[in-house]
């Protein structure tokens, strides 16, 4: 969720969310379309009906293309042919979304799961469950998601909580099946290498944690920056990846040379981050995961799997003491200065635990 800029009127846009009062009530027409748009509209009838022009977009391969309204919070998805097929809404600046008097968005995930089961129990209609382990309607064209939830300090200044809340995928006819399984979705928001969930996030209990050391800007537990594919593998006794992404130049998908991004490794819980050195892949950053990660601790401070409003509050403690500097990373992540380390944040079901990104000296300039 990012920053949409704006003053304090009455349609601002903040990082934390839009006051429910000034969000417009929209109702879900399951197949048909969501508030006043309709599936099968072209992009000028959406900007009519959305009153907006859209704040940017961008064109996939096979002519379909995508649109932000970062004003109104959503996501406009055009099948070839420029015809609405798939509206993201998003969690704390979108629309709020009703179906069947059930609301919809900028909820506890667990609760909105248990009113839509509940509802299609009553018609009789199947619930599945999503790549992110949310539920997925067919019979409606409805998936749903979640991302962390920010508030406003007292300074006035965005911060993050704890909390996870919720947001909606709604799709036409053709692609309400599987969504994130067409061609459509997936050029917009490729999950093929992300974890399956299949609706349960487990956090490892700290004491099930291994214990590693950070070196700032060298690397974490046994692993170096600088390491080749295969050294960082060895170092993880010989864990094979089980996922990988990386790209093709100039977005030609199957042409020229491929290049290594990361590698995702569940068993030892962090994904390895590479970049193109002496012409091939070598370790710049690693991410410790949140829910399985080894632990680590700093000055104190355990990084992975803590509260992240804990965590936060310790580091800002700290910078406050003198005792470190902080930075913030591009998603409002905090760091520790000169240290190219980053707290992120995951999530675990309700809530959001630490994560943690380690990088060598040159990572900024590169990731």
């Amino acid at each position: 969720m990012g920053a949409e800029g704006g003053g304090e009127g009455e349609g601002a846009v903040m990082w934390w969310g839009r006051k429910p009062e000034n969000r417009q009530q929209w109702v879900l027409d399951p197949l048909v379309g969501v508030g006043p748009l309709r599936f099968g509209m072209d992009s000028d009838e959406v900007r009519a009906a959305l009153g907006v022009a859209d704040g940017g977009s961008r064109v996939a391969r096979d002519g379909s293309f995508w649109a932000t309204y970062g004003d109104l919070g959503l996501t406009a998805l055009y099948a070839p042919g420029m015809l609405l097929a798939a509206v993201e809404i998003h969690a704390a600046v979108g629309p709020r979304v009703s179906l069947a008097g059930v609301e919809l968005m900028d909820r506890v995930p667990s609760e909105v799961s248990a009113d839509l089961h509940r509802l299609a129990r009553g018609q009789g209609v199947p619930v599945g469950v999503n790549w992110g382990g949310d539920p997925e309607i067919a019979a409606w064209g409805l998936s749903m998601g979640a991302v962390q939830a920010w508030e406003a300090s007292e300074e006035g200044h965005p911060v993050r909580t704890d909390r996870a809340i919720t947001q909606a995928l709604v799709v036409a006819p053709e692609l309400a099946r599987d969504p994130y399984g067409t061609d459509l979705v997936a050029l917009w928001r490729d999950i093929r290498e992300e974890p399956l969930n299949p609706g349960a996030w487990p956090v490892t209990a700290d004491r099930d944690r291994a214990r590693w050391e950070w070196t700032p800007l060298e690397g974490v537990g046994p692993l170096r920056f600088g390491m080749t594919v295969d050294e960082v593998i060895a170092a993880l006794g010989e864990e094979e990846p089980a996922a990988r992404r990386g790209f093709f130049p100039h977005h030609f998908r199957g042409y020229g040379q491929w290049y290594l991004e990361e590698d995702r490794f569940d068993a030892a819980g962090l994904t390895a981050h590479y970049w193109m050195r002496d012409g091939r892949p070598t370790l710049a950053a690693v991410t410790l995961h949140g829910r399985t990660g080894p632990q680590v601790v700093h000055d104190g401070m355990k990084l992975i799997g803590q509260k992240v409003t804990a965590l936060d509050a310790a580091l800002i403690e700290r910078a406050e003491r003198g005792d470190m500097g902080l930075v913030i990373g591009c998603s409002g992540d905090l760091g520790i200065h000169g240290c190219n380390m980053y707290v992120r944040s995951v999530r675990a079901g309700d809530g959001m635990v630490s994560a943690a990104r380690f990088c060598d000296a040159d990572w900024e300039d590169h990731g």
